[in-house]
């Protein structure tokens, strides 16, 4: 299976070079069953079109939805165009999904979702398998606040309602958590980030606890296989 990667952020800092960059670290989390391109999306870079490719993942990103920023409408376009290709979104991607396929993101004034996140998965997807709750580190202060039309609420938490998506209309997921972030790399982020957080120590202990990364790793993979 033919994956592109639509990287729309690095990470800060010198954390690329100790940890990878985001396409690295979702080449982990797919292993090798995949062949995978990437395509630096802030440089300009799509591909010439949907159906170059059997699947798309859409990384994360420091920018806003609602930025006006020249590559956000061309990614944006290109989302809604791709609606017969296997689409994956998370945090960012999650979110520009939304607002390209008619839901709404905003800064939540609910502040940051930093640290180990836990959810209640609400819907039984065949990729997800019976499961009711999941913890898995996320970073975000964009949130979907509308929900899109044609999907499902996968996984919600009082603070993210909208924390995973799946839509009815065509093949796509998105999820606002990150299940590529290692708990060192989320942890690095974290202290890169300690003077915006509200608490940053508590969010760096609360990564020590068991995660649920593996599994939704093995949702995403399902998923791209199905």
């Amino acid at each position: 299976m033919k994956v592109a990667i639509l990287e729309t952020g690095r990470p800060p800092g010198q954390l690329a070079e100790r940890f990878g960059d985001y396409p690295a670290m979702f080449q982990r989390l797919l292993g090798d069953a995949f062949e995978v391109v990437t395509f630096d999306v802030q440089a300009g870079e799509l591909p010439a079109d949907p159906s170059d490719f059997d699947a798309y993942l859409i990384t994360g990103s420091p920018a806003g939805v609602y930025d006006p920023l020249p590559w956000i409408e061309p990614l944006s376009d290109f989302i809604r165009q791709a609606d017969k290709q296997k689409m994956i979104g998370v945090c960012f991607g999650h979110q520009v999904m939304a607002q390209a396929l008619g839901g709404h993101v905003e800064k939540s004034a609910k502040g940051w979702g930093v640290g180990l996140q836990h959810y209640s998965v609400v819907a039984s997807e065949l990729y997800i398998g019976p499961v009711q709750e999941i913890a898995i580190p996320a970073s975000h202060q964009d949130q979907v606040v509308v929900q899109p039309p044609n999907t499902q609420v996968v996984a919600k938490s009082d603070f993210a309602p909208f924390a995973a998506l799946a839509w009815t209309d065509r093949p796509a997921m998105s999820v606002q958590f990150h299940p590529e972030f290692t708990p060192d790399f989320a942890k690095a982020l974290i202290a890169h980030r300690r003077d915006s957080l509200p608490d940053p120590q508590g969010a760096a202990q609360s990564l020590g606890a068991p995660n649920d990364n593996a599994l939704v790793a093995g949702w995403i993979r399902r998923f791209l296989k199905a």
